[in-house]
């Protein structure tokens, strides 16, 4: 499903994979990149632990991401966080 929606918006013509995000991805990607854990994160958002492991796990292959320092890194360039 990710794949799919990734290949749709490359077919758009979106540039920058931010763009690519939902709005609760962006929620959670600046909760993660601010040094919240995934349980945290569910508290927080009123969520189920397995959702905002989903959540993670479609930020991390949407934006082409495989560490949790590479997604601080990310959300700092992007100005999600400072």
């Amino acid at each position: 499903l990710v794949e799919d929606y990734m290949r749709q918006m490359q077919e758009r013509q979106v540039e920058d994979s931010y763009e690519l995000l939902t709005t609760r991805e962006r929620e959670v990607l600046q909760l993660l990149a601010e040094g919240k854990n995934n349980k945290d994160v569910a508290n927080l958002l009123n969520l189920s632990l397995y959702t905002v492991e989903t959540h993670r796990s479609n930020i991390f292959q949407k934006l082409n991401l495989h560490s949790g320092a590479e997604l601080i890194l990310y959300a700092i360039r992007k100005g999600v966080i400072s």
